[in-house]
């Protein structure tokens, strides 16, 4: 990192959570480029957690493995220990984790009166209670230091809706209400809390296989919703997070960036 760098962590650390893959992943490394003094890398899968973390430590930046499943409250407070004690407290929260839960589909065949209510938890349990469950347990550190950043990963369907999406919606919904509400709580300890939302958004790839699926009838038909006529990328996600929990948004809050190539404009 060059001293003149806009995008300065400040030598905080930083836990992103769902970073063994993707999007997660992209974040975790380019918080590591922008000054972070050590990154946590949550996974559900021990296995991806460590591989990101080493990538992390190869560039000379502290981090640490700590695979938990975000919809257990006692397991996010249990790696809030194991990162103090590692790399001290952790004042940046990316909760990136989200869709339904590890090894589940994002979208459901049926329309909503016509789906399982068994499965409604999964999407509430990820995407809204894991939000609930990585803030209660990391705030106390951001309001004791008075400095920290939260950003929440949601989704275009929560802002605009989509059709045989409702329960995914509502909980990326739910957890944007639930950012501006802790974002008016938070102001007066320096900690912002805000929000990225994604439309369509293809994990990472060779360019060659994502070309080809661009060709198809398929995704065709859909760009032709976007003014910029591709799929999100990880990096693309990596850079607007980024700055999110930069200095340069320090008088940023409580708001929701459509990252969406102009799916769907905010209003």
């Amino acid at each position: 990192m060059q001293a003149s760098d806009l995008i300065d962590l400040g030598g905080q650390v930083a836990l992103v959570t769902g970073a063994g893959q993707n999007a997660g992943r992209a974040t975790a490394l380019e918080l590591a480029r922008h000054n972070a003094g050590g990154i946590a890398v949550n996974d559900f899968v021990p296995e991806r957690a460590e591989a990101v973390a080493g990538e992390i430590r190869a560039m000379g930046v502290p981090a640490l493995a700590v695979p938990f499943d975000v919809t257990d409250l006692a397991a996010a407070q249990a790696a809030r220990a194991a990162i103090t004690a590692a790399l001290g407290p952790a004042t940046v929260l990316v909760n990136n984790a989200g869709m339904a839960g590890p090894g589940a589909a994002i979208r459901p065949e049926q329309n909503f009166w016509e789906e399982d209510p068994a499965n409604w938890q999964r999407y509430l349990g990820t995407n809204l209670y894991g939000v609930y469950n990585c803030c209660f347990a990391f705030i106390p550190d951001m309001v004791a230091a008075k400095c920290g950043r939260i950003v929440t990963i949601v989704s275009d369907s929560g802002r605009v809706g989509e059709a045989r999406m409702a329960v995914y919606a509502s909980s990326k919904a739910g957890a944007q209400g639930f950012m501006r509400s802790i974002a008016k709580e938070l102001g007066r300890y320096n900690v912002t809390a805000n929000c990225v939302s994604l439309s369509a958004l293809l994990p990472d790839m060779p360019e060659e296989q994502r070309a080809e699926i661009m060709q198809s009838d398929h995704m065709k038909g859909l760009m032709g919703r976007y003014s910029i006529r591709r799929c999100g990328k990880s990096t693309d996600v990596a850079a607007l997070v980024t700055f999110l929990c930069s200095d340069a948004a320090e008088w940023i809050t409580g708001q929701t960036y459509p990252l969406n190539g102009g799916y769907a404009p905010s209003m």
